[in-house]
């Protein structure tokens, strides 16, 4: 019997086509599987449509879309031994970069049936709120106070046109006028203050920029990188460091190898680039969680 490849596809990503996606599933037919084609029509489907397909028993899921789309396929078969593989076809495409994946269309779907799927570690951010907790997982960074803010005021019209120019846009404005508030975090039982926070299971962030560069998937642990200045020209130079790779010889910038941070307050949070909530909320890992097709060939 030949095995199943369900491509849960959204049509709403930066560099996505039926075309493309038309192209893809030829390519895996011809390589023995039996395709289906699942579209996303709204935020979330992706994650509902991951749930359904785990009932035909596929041998194979792949992302077709941006690290948003990615990241609610990965919610829905989380802890499962389904192997998800990515198209990448987003604005960034960072976890493509992170797992040496081609962002062509044929070397991804040629790495996505010849290679091996790999046991990965997750972050899980637990929100709380009055209607009680919810629970969800990510794969590259979460990104707290400024960054999260940053991300829930990105234009999703300027994103499909200008695609990375729509984040670097909303953060020069928040830069200008967004009154960062003290966060406080508890980091495996230590209280630390700052006024924006970085915490990575992976080490890219924004395309190839390493926010906390020793954050692995194949390592249960986090990297937490805390930003304590508050100016605009703090904030500015951060960027810039970021950009040069030199932010963390800085001295009001702090780098933590973690297990659990306990995250207070109110702060915007975002999780692989698409807007989360508010904290409170308690950020941890889950060690083994995903078998995800990695850039190594068999």
């Amino acid at each position: 019997m030949r095995s199943l490849a369900s491509i849960i596809y959204n049509p709403a990503a930066r560099t996505a086509s039926d075309k493309k996606i038309a192209r893809a599933a030829e390519f895996l037919k011809q390589k023995g599987f039996v395709v289906e084609v699942l579209r996303t029509d709204a935020r979330g489907h992706a994650r509902r449509l991951a749930v359904d397909s785990l009932r035909r028993s596929p041998g194979l899921i792949i992302a077709a879309g941006g690290d948003g789309t990615i990241n609610e396929v990965v919610n829905g078969i989380v802890w499962t031994d389904t192997p998800l593989a990515v198209l990448p076809m987003g604005t960034t495409n960072v976890l493509a970069k992170e797992l040496g994946v081609p962002e062509d269309l044929y070397g991804a779907i040629e790495t996505a049936v010849t290679s091996l799927p790999r046991k990965v570690s997750l972050g899980v951010v637990e929100t709380i709120s009055a209607r009680g907790s919810e629970s969800r997982f990510f794969c590259l960074m979460a990104g707290i106070g400024l960054d999260g803010k940053t991300v829930h005021d990105v234009s999703t019209n300027l994103k499909k046109v200008s695609g990375k120019a729509a984040y670097v846009l909303s953060g020069l404005r928040n830069i200008a006028g967004y009154s960062l508030e003290s966060l406080s975090l508890k980091i495996d039982g230590t209280e630390y203050s700052c006024f924006s926070a970085i915490i990575g299971k992976a080490s890219r962030y924004g395309g190839n920029f390493k926010v906390t560069p020793d954050a692995s998937l194949f390592d249960s642990s986090l990297y937490v990188c805390l930003f304590k200045g508050r100016r605009r020209r703090d904030l500015l130079r951060y960027a810039a460091g970021v950009l040069r790779g030199k932010h963390l010889n800085y001295d009001d910038v702090l780098y933590l190898k973690a297990m659990e941070v306990e995250v207070r307050g109110s702060a915007h949070i975002q999780i692989d680039g698409d807007y989360l909530g508010y904290a409170p909320a308690r950020v941890s890992t889950a060690k083994d969680a995903l078998m995800l097709v990695c850039g190594d060939r068999r």
